[in-house]
């Protein structure tokens, strides 16, 4: 357990970030551009893991940006799924999960499927070029939309299917949500999460070529592709009740933490090792029951803690703390 304790504006969010961007996630508050110090060319982050050393370089040309990594001395432009290491984040911002818009709750669980199944990155990057290409030609002249439209239909509706499928499936691994909002909230609570799509999920594939084909007219007076798997969303509910409705602000932080635990169990399950805790200052947003839930579940994880009061996160971790002092 490691805590980083200082004033606001001493460097406490950086650190999380550059644990972020060596672990092969990107920065949850930055564009990478924006991650290198102000005016500079280049930025670098060296790390050991147990495999060994580790160092990413970003190297700005204009306005392009070059990332190099390396692994034990051996470069690559981008890292594979086993470079990847399994990491979990809680920061403040994550209480915008349930109440935010659908794209928060599709990043989050998206994110999820990129650590855990080797082939949805690739997936999803393919479906966004796609729908880059379908949402270009729909501001073509007619007879060039009539003339390449089915084909992109087509494209589109294989890809939205596959992503759905994994979506969907990912849900299932979420069947504990109820349980574990429970232990740490102390009452007996029924959670669920559903797929939420206008479409049915047992012919997703064809009825999305269809809703692609019905609305062409729709879609070239919108200007974009106005149905698919970057327009749906994940329905969240407590006892049977859509949780951005009817959630207090408590039942908010217990259900991300919730989330955010389950998703640690996941991770571990599928990765086959413990991944590292990165907590920014979410201690001062929990009650004592939370702490205590969030600590039981935390101990036999190498986690790091970024606060302005090490006392409030010393008093659940004094066994075994490395205290780091900035500022």
């Amino acid at each position: 357990m490691n805590i980083i304790v200082g004033p606001n504006a001493s460097g406490k969010t950086n650190l999380l970030e550059s644990m972020l961007i060596i672990c092969g996630v990107s920065s949850f508050r930055a564009a990478y551009q924006d991650v290198i110090y102000k005016k500079a060319k280049w930025a670098r982050i060296d790390a050991n893991y147990f495999d060994g050393a580790r160092i990413v370089k970003l190297v700005l040309d204009g306005d392009k940006l070059e990332k190099i990594y390396e692994i034990n001395e051996k470069p690559k432009k981008r890292l594979n799924f086993d470079d990847l290491i399994p990491v979990v984040l809680f920061e403040p911002e994550d209480m915008r999960l349930l109440t935010g818009s659908p794209d928060l709750r599709r990043e989050f669980f998206d994110a999820i499927l990129t650590e855990t199944r080797p082939e949805f990155s690739s997936l999803k990057n393919r479906y966004k070029r796609t729908l880059a290409q379908r949402n270009n030609l729909l501001k073509q002249h007619p007879n060039t939309i009539n003339k390449q439209i089915f084909a992109w239909n087509v494209r589109l509706s294989e890809l939205a299917g596959k992503i759905v499928a994994l979506r969907v499936e990912l849900i299932k691994d979420f069947k504990d949500l109820g349980a574990i909002y429970s232990k740490i909230a102390n009452a007996k609570t029924r959670v669920t999460i559903n797929y939420q799509t206008p479409l049915p999920l047992a012919t997703y594939e064809s009825s999305i070529l269809k809703k692609l084909e019905s609305n062409i007219e729709r879609d070239v007076l919108a200007g974009f592709t106005t149905c698919g798997p970057h327009r749906e969303d994940f329905a969240i509910s407590i006892n049977d009740h859509l949780a951005d409705v009817v959630a207090s602000r408590g039942e908010t932080r217990t259900l991300v933490l919730s989330l955010k635990l389950l998703e640690l169990s996941l991770l571990e399950k599928v990765r086959g090792q413990k991944p590292l805790i990165l907590l920014d200052d979410v201690f001062s947003e929990l009650d004592g029951t939370r702490r205590k839930a969030l600590t039981e579940y935390l101990k036999s994880y190498q986690t790091i803690i970024t606060t302005t009061d090490a006392d409030i996160i010393q008093k659940h971790f004094a066994q075994s703390t490395n205290l780091i002092s900035l500022g």
